[in-house]
């Protein structure tokens, strides 16, 4: 639960009176408002002027309860889609568009996701934009299909009961309609937030999330994609190969462990860590490196395997798991051609052989399910990326000898 106190952080007079937000580990960000104090006119434990009648501070205990309630308000309506940093407590208490003219900005949904993504341009990745955009054709489609514009103000349950019933026409799954449902209401309340007519209803719009069975490589699997004899594969399934052992050692996104090189590389009281930059959150990671990595390096000649798209990855990792015969019959999604020669594909959930569901996901899923109780917590928390710990030893190194 998000928590919100304003103190002071000096005793010299006057002492500028600062702004905290926390939300459990994860969100502490702290900024400075522009409201001062002399600091014995201050109570920490009432967090506000000790005297209110005090003309020099008329207002300031209702002015700075006011500013606590818009920050918790906008925190909550903003903390799915945006980066939760000092820069954006910030630009809250100082935004950089003081007045925002309601006339502009588009009332209904498929005309303001231009105007969302251009208004946080500067706090967008690449990757999110291309993601909005694809709603944004989904829900040009659904204009044409209920014969009207969707506005921002009718979005309500009635509106969820539409959208589920063409999502399902369109034989989209269960959580593609939960995700984008949830990112339709994004749009919503940052609109809300500029001054925008909302629906009653749309904060208690929800869609359940089907249970999806999560695909990994045991160790044994791994074991045998190692020993697939070189003749079987070609080059470039054996540079593959190498990537998909490597993110399953080193529990890294796609997006960042395809970048990998030896630069990257620093020995420390004789330990190899990697240190890289996530692309998808900005956050500065070192991590260990497993022998396993450290195997493919040496007979690279101390080089990471060649870079390539994320989409090739996808399709040679699954041939090369084929060639391993990593076969046994597992319940998954993937997608599939709705009808043939339709060019149509959704996701379908039946039983399949496990070389077809994997995918560059599976490094991740494979690290953090195959580690879990014999690397600390802590550790398989922050080379997962899921959350930065309190401290990061760099004597930790692997203690598993597969």
């Amino acid at each position: 639960m998000a928590r919100i106190k304003v103190l002071l952080k000096s005793k010299n007079n006057p002492s500028p009176i600062y702004i905290r937000l926390t939300d459990g580990r994860q969100i502490d960000v702290m900024a400075k408002t522009k409201y001062n104090i002399n600091p014995i006119d201050w109570s920490d434990a009432k967090e506000q002027p000790k005297s209110l009648n005090d003309i020099h501070y008329s207002n300031m205990d209702s002015d700075l309860a006011k500013l606590k309630s818009k920050l918790l308000k906008y925190y909550n309506d903003s903390k799915d889609s945006a980066i939760i940093n000092t820069q954006w407590l910030k630009d809250f208490l100082n935004p950089a568009v003081t007045v925002v003219e309601e006339s502009t900005i588009p009332n209904t949904l498929v005309e303001y996701i231009d105007y969302y993504c251009e208004y946080r341009k500067h706090e967008l990745n690449h990757t999110s934009v291309q993601k909005f955009k694809v709603i944004q054709s989904k829900m040009k489609r659904f204009q044409v299909y209920r014969k009207k514009p969707i506005f921002i103000a009718e979005i309500n349950d009635k509106f969820k009961n539409e959208f589920v019933s063409y999502y399902k026409s369109q034989a989209y799954a269960q959580n593609t309609m939960q995700r984008e449902l949830v990112m339709i209401k994004t749009f919503c309340k940052h609109a809300r937030f500029l001054g925008l007519e909302t629906h009653n209803q749309l904060d208690s719009l929800r869609l359940d999330r089907a249970k999806v069975e999560k695909i990994y490589l045991t160790f044994d699997e791994l074991d045998l994609i190692e020993k697939i004899e070189k003749n079987k594969l070609t080059e470039s399934y054996e540079n593959a190969k190498d990537w998909l052992i490597i993110s399953c050692y080193t529990g890294q996104r796609v997006s960042d462990f395809l970048r990998f090189t030896k630069e990257m590389i620093r020995v420390e009281n004789g330990k190899h860590l990697l240190e890289f930059t996530q692309k998808k959150t900005n956050k500065i990671m070192t991590i260990p490196l497993h022998k396993k990595v450290l195997e493919i390096l040496e007979n690279r000649n101390g080089e990471f395997p060649y870079s390539i798209s994320d989409q090739k990855y996808n399709d040679y990792i699954k041939k090369v798991c084929e060639i391993a015969k990593i076969e046994k019959l597992v319940l998954g999604s993937k997608k599939v051609e709705i009808k043939k020669d339709s060019g149509v594909y959704r996701k379908k959930t039946d039983t399949y052989k496990k070389y077809e569901l994997v995918s560059s996901h599976i490094g991740r899923r494979s690290f953090a399910t195959n580690f879990y109780g014999k690397i600390p917590s802590t550790y398989l928390i922050y080379m997962t990326g899921l959350q930065i710990p309190v401290i990061l030893t760099t004597q930790f190194q692997f203690k598993v000898s597969t």
